[in-house]
């Protein structure tokens, strides 16, 4: 059996751009995804801490130490520029590699430049 977990994870980036006419995808500074793992093309969730809206496209590469968060085609009308989000993407795990495994949680300052690295959320409290 395999398991759906959370592979990689960009914390409250600012949208930087939104490119309705541009071919529909995520572009993502490239330091970013090396950060978290995040490969080009890969099929990545964005969820708008700003308005709720929550979307699947796939990532490209932006422009690296830029700070990029370009969304892109279609998904441009579900983000303004300064938005924040949360990108994310997920692998299938194999249930004897799930208690190993770790994912990469990015976290990043105002400029979309990353600050710190983490590999567990943690536990919730009342």
């Amino acid at each position: 059996m395999y398991r759906t977990l959370l592979k990689s994870k960009i914390h409250r980036v600012k949208t930087t751009h939104c490119e309705l006419h541009y071919e529909g995808s995520c572009a993502i500074d490239e330091d970013l995804m090396d950060a978290a793992n995040i490969m080009e093309n890969e099929q990545i969730h964005i969820w708008n801490v700003d308005n709720g809206e929550r979307f699947v496209t796939y990532a490209i590469k932006g422009e690296r130490g830029s700070g990029m968060i370009s969304v892109n085609g279609s998904a441009a009308r579900r983000a303004c520029t300064g938005d924040l989000l949360i990108i994310a993407s997920f692998a299938q795990v194999e249930e004897k590699d799930v208690a190993g495994h770790q994912p990469q949680l990015v976290f990043v300052n105002d400029k979309n430049q990353q600050v710190e690295l983490r590999h567990k959320v943690p536990t919730q409290m009342l």
